[in-house]
Order: C-alpha cells, then sequence, then structure tokens
C-alpha cells in the first residue's frame, strides 16, 4: 500500500507586481504555514520517501520549509515542471512516473498549485472536497502496487488538514 500526500503550496506574494507568477515567493504567512504544517506531520512520524514539487518559487519554498521539518534532506527534492499549473490529469501522469520502492510500502510528498491539485484529489480519491487551501495537505493510501497503476478512484481519503483548521 502506497501513501500520498498532496500539497498546495503555501501563501504566496503579491508585493512586486513585476515578478512572473512562477517567480512569487511565500509571504509571511505563508512561510509560517509550511513549517507548522511540516511540524504537524513530523508529529504523527510521518517520514517521506521521495518529495516531489513545482518547480515555482512558491512550491518549492513551501516544500523545502516542510521537508526541513520532516527530516527530510532537501538535497533529495525532485521537482518537475509539469507540476507547475497542471490540470488534473497531467498530475496523473507525473503520478504514473514515479519511481517505485517495491520492497515496502512508499510515503510520496506532491507540491502543487490549485485548481489542479484540487480536482486531482477529487477524482483520484472519489471525495468532494471543495478547495484546497494553500499549504493544505491531503493524505491518502492508494491500493496500488506500482505508480504507473495509479487510475482515477484508486485513493482513500485518510486526513486532510490545513493550517486554518486548528492551531498549532
Amino acid at each position: 500500500m502506497k501513501r500520498l500526500f498532496l500539497v498546495r503550496h503555501a501563501k504566496s506574494s503579491w508585493a512586486d507586481a513585476t515578478l512572473a507568477d512562477f517567480d512569487r515567493p511565500l509571504n509571511e504567512r505563508g512561510k509560517r504555514a509550511a513549517p507548522t504544517m511540516g511540524k504537524r506531520l513530523r508529529e504523527r512520524n510521518i517520514h517521506p520517501d521521495l518529495m516531489v514539487s513545482s518547480p515555482a518559487v512558491r512550491a518549492l519554498a513551501t516544500c523545502q520549509l516542510m521537508a526541513d521539518k520532516l527530516g527530510y534532506d532537501a538535497g533529495k527534492i525532485k521537482t518537475d515542471r509539469a507540476l507547475y499549473h497542471a490540470s488534473d490529469d497531467q498530475i496523473l501522469a507525473v503520478i504514473k512516473r514515479l519511481p517505485n520502492h517495491n520492497d515496502r510500502d512508499e510515503i510520496i510528498f506532491l507540491f502543487g498549485h490549485n485548481p489542479g491539485l484540487t480536482e486531482f484529489t477529487n477524482r483520484l480519491l472519489n471525495v468532494n472536497i471543495e478547495n484546497i487551501p494553500t499549504c493544505g495537505v491531503v493524505e491518502a493510501t492508494v491500493d496500488i502496487n506500482s505508480w504507473a497503476e495509479a487510475d482515477w478512484g484508486c485513493g482513500k481519503l485518510l486526513s486532510f488538514d490545513y493550517p486554518k483548521k486548528r492551531k498549532g
């Protein structure tokens, strides 16, 4: 059984109107939220085997801040340009290309953007989440032996958390 954590990037800054969307950094709230969410996961003894992020500045910064709290080596973070503003079908294609470690269960973190991330979550898990808020984390089990087998409806929602859900 594989576990998948789907993470929307933390709150980004719109302070510099000259920056391209891809280059927008996290704002102060985002810089606080990502470590908070990483700490919540660490307290649950979550240890990622792989973290894959959109290379957009705000998504990668979210991933790096969470990796630090989870004890994951930031040098091992993978980026995939296909995750930048990806549709649900594009995210599924990224999932299908993930490497497998068949000798054990895997925990994969994927960092991306809305609306595709929410749409992907709903189709993969057969749920109806209206919106994954910034720095929201969806945890799912995926009933497959290989990531290449991933398909719509193969997952089950385990948890859904986000910074404003509770203090901490």
